[in-house]
């Protein structure tokens, strides 16, 4: 039987780990693919797999999203193509060593590519979903978003970024059709681990989920609506308790006057 097509899914940092794992579920679940990613060799053996399985099809593009010419590539195609349906904004990069044993201009790619690709990625996606009525984004976020005394300052820092980014969009977008997931997840079972300078095995094995699972929970998440998903977080309240805290906060961050804590306006009578 002939599985009924449901647009395309553009993923970036696809040719393996967490990109690689969703380009076989969205396929799966009846997504053509357009895979992005730098290893040109890594991405056709991938997306000749997943044509022969899903019967799909698959495109590729070999890109490196810190280049700007590359990066505009992609854009146009996002631009352009009335087919995308789904962005998943996966493409990054991270590191474990605090800043001053950093070297700073690794620190600014991880800047250009978690933050800025992302960003102009999803500029270029959203008027075409808007026009269609529809399209979904996930960014790919990290727990650091939330604890960046975990990793490198730099990460939290961008990942911080992709979490305040994505509650943007949702109250931007609101009532256009559109969908928009950050996903935060914990430590997992990928090569991020060696590019960031801790190989996971290093890691308590109790704390780092597979790659599957942890791409599988999010996707639970998408279908339940959530806007934040943290695949490893058993009790859901606890993110909720946070974001009503957040919010009821909203109000009043700002006013005329400094709070009455700083003693900035205390009279005296003569």
């Amino acid at each position: 039987m002939t599985q009924t097509r449901k647009g395309t899914a553009l993923i970036t940092g696809a040719s393996t780990g967490i990109g690689a794992i969703y380009a076989d579920r969205l396929a799966k679940r009846g997504h053509d693919l357009i895979l992005v990613a730098r290893n040109r060799q890594r991405l056709a053996s991938l997306a000749r797999r997943l044509a022969n399985e899903s019967g799909g099809k698959v495109e590729t593009v070999q890109a490196d999203l810190t280049s700007p010419s590359d990066l505009r590539h992609v854009e146009q195609l996002l631009r352009t193509e009335p087919g995308i349906s789904v962005l998943v904004n996966n493409a990054g990069v991270g590191a474990s060593a605090p800043l001053i044993a950093s070297d700073i201009d690794k620190m600014e790619d991880m800047i250009r590519l978690n933050v800025g690709a992302l960003t102009r990625l999803t500029h270029a996606a959203v008027p075409g979903f808007i026009d269609r009525g529809h399209g979904t984004i996930i960014n790919i976020a990290s727990i650091a978003a939330i604890a960046p005394e975990l990793l490198n300052g730099v990460y939290g820092g961008s990942k911080a970024f992709v979490l305040a980014f994505t509650q943007s969009l949702v109250h931007e977008l609101a009532g256009k059709g559109i969908r928009v997931q950050a996903v935060l997840p914990g430590a997992t079972a990928t090569e991020f681990w060696d590019v960031a300078g801790t190989p996971v095995h290093q890691l308590p094995a109790e704390i780092v989920m597979s790659a599957d699972d942890m791409v599988d929970a999010a996707l639970a998440g998408l279908d339940l609506g959530e806007v934040v998903t943290i695949p490893a977080l058993a009790d859901r309240s606890a993110w909720d308790r946070h974001e009503s805290t957040r919010l009821a906060m909203t109000n009043k961050l700002s006013s005329a006057i400094p709070a009455p804590r700083y003693n900035l306006h205390t009279h005296v009578n003569a």
